[in-house]
């Protein structure tokens, strides 16, 4: 049985007229919000592109040209940015920021025809993907793979009557972040139909996602990202965990940053009242629930305040705010709560210019222009082939220098220490599962050689950038003899 928000309509012809339009104006609204962005990238953005244009141009899983690593969190969000910088070769060179908004528009309009296969009211659908598309936070991380968790959760509840494509759809979550796990888990088994085929949604989730992790298994040495160890190393930022800063984010003060949560504590509210008053189960439940687990499970983890950790939780439980408790209150009072809902988003738009220098959430040493010009000036101070350790932000410099920068992201023969040390951190069972899944990694793999270091001085210098976050700083190319 089809996902249903009980609100009474004409028919089922009227539902199908009004939401058929939603797969365009996703595409649409995606495209306006892509030319807004684009130029405001965050560095790990284009971590993710630096490994999509080596896929595309040198057939290399590689964060640098010609170091094979294992530090893309998303493999499909890579393999679909690769593809895309493929086919734009055709214009004689690889353009993977054209292919990023390439894919955005597209996974919008599937996001979309998403919303749009559910048997909801269509004022709900419209409003719940405007909660994912027009998220500060999913739009300040634009480049990751931000937007492919909002549409893979929501294709999810959508067929979640379908238990062959629910698996196939699962698989495909796993492959976008393997922490999706727990939205897979949840959402199933508060789906009926999922419960009652659990073993057939299972061979097809393992039959799309095994393969890929097995081969990482042997041929990267890891099935896992080896960011699963660079991350929970890092801990906090400054003293302040995962759970305080979301914490922070919702009550700290800041109007932007609480009104981009609220969408969130208001699907906290509708899941737990749902629960406590009707005590029945759907996929708006399990999805909901995801987000509250996932937020739990990170905070527990201790891992750093990236703001993109918190698009899971938040994209996730706004959508069961729409799901699960508009329903419950009267039509007209749930659509001016839900608009307001998607308006307290303005304030991570109003007065900024537009393109973006930076996006509303940010915390890079550099603006993304900034970070382009030094790295294609480094391209001409360095010889080539030359290995330039990294001042400890790699992506967007990696890009534009397209050279050979060095760090436990791009070098698996800085991993070998970092992983032992967080196996003897590890609890008994947790090192034995470390153990198992680096059984295969190359352990005499050695560090390359560094010719250059480039670091990052805060305050005025020669090479001078820019930050909203941080203010002005300056880099130093130091030669190493």
């Amino acid at each position: 049985m089809s996902v249903r928000l009980l609100w009474s309509l004409s028919g089922d012809n009227v539902l199908v007229r009004t939401t058929r339009w939603l797969p365009a104006a996703a595409a649409l609204v995606s495209a306006l919000t892509f030319l807004v962005v684009k130029d405001s990238l965050t560095d790990d953005a284009f971590i993710t592109l630096d490994y999509a244009r080596n896929l595309a141009v040198r057939g290399e899983w590689a964060l640098v040209p010609g170091m094979t690593s294992n530090t893309a969190t998303s493999p499909l969000n890579v393999a679909l940015l690769g593809f895309v910088t493929f086919l734009t070769r055709i214009s004689g060179s690889a353009h993977p920021i054209v292919a990023l908004g390439i894919v955005h528009v597209g996974v919008s309009a599937v996001l979309g025809w998403a919303f749009a296969r559910m048997r909801i009211h269509p004022a709900a659908a419209a409003i719940g993907t405007a909660l994912i598309l027009l998220n500060p936070l999913l739009l300040s991380a634009l480049g990751m793979e931000v937007l492919l968790i909002g549409t893979v959760l929501v294709l999810l509840v959508s067929f979640a009557d379908r238990p062959v494509v629910f698996g196939v759809i699962a698989g495909l979550a796993l492959l976008v972040r393997l922490d999706l796990i727990v939205f897979v888990l949840l959402i199933g088994l508060c789906s009926a139909e999922i419960r009652r085929h659990a073993l057939r949604a299972l061979g097809c989730c393992v039959l799309v996602a095994l393969p890929w992790f097995v081969f990482s298994w042997f041929y990267f040495g890891s099935a896992l990202p080896d960011t699963l160890v660079i991350k929970q190393l890092q801990k906090s930022f400054d003293g302040s965990t995962y759970l305080e800063v979301g914490f922070q984010q919702m009550w700290g003060g800041d109007p932007m940053a609480m009104l981009t949560f609220a969408p969130a504590e208001l699907g906290v509210l509708a899941v737990v009242v749902s629960l406590v008053v009707k005590r029945r189960l759907d996929p708006f439940i399990g999805l909901g629930l995801g987000g509250i687990a996932y937020f739990a499970v990170y905070s527990l983890l201790d891992v750093p305040a990236y703001h993109w950790y918190y698009v899971p939780p938040v994209v996730s439980l706004g959508v069961a705010a729409v799901g699960v408790g508009l329903p419950r209150i009267p039509h007209a009072v749930a659509v001016v709560l839900a608009g307001l809902l998607v308006f307290g988003y303005a304030p991570a738009f109003a007065g900024r210019g537009l393109p973006w220098d930076a996006p509303p959430f940010f915390g890079n040493w550099a603006s993304a222009t900034d970070y382009a010009r030094v790295g294609q000036e480094l391209a001409t101070r360095i010889p080539p082939g030359a290995a330039v350790g990294s001042p400890g932000e790699i992506g967007t410099i990696a890009y534009f220098c397209d050279c050979r920068l060095i760090d436990g992201f791009s070098d698996q023969g800085l991993l070998g220490p970092q992983i032992l040390q967080r196996i003897d951190q590890a609890d008994p069972v947790t090192a034995w599962l470390f153990r198992l899944n680096y059984r295969y990694f190359d352990w005499s793999k050695h560090p390359v050689r560094l010719d250059y270091q480039l670091r990052y001085e805060p305050g005025p210098g020669p090479w001078q950038v820019f930050s909203v976050a941080k203010g002005v700083g300056h880099f130093i190319l130091d030669p190493i003899r």
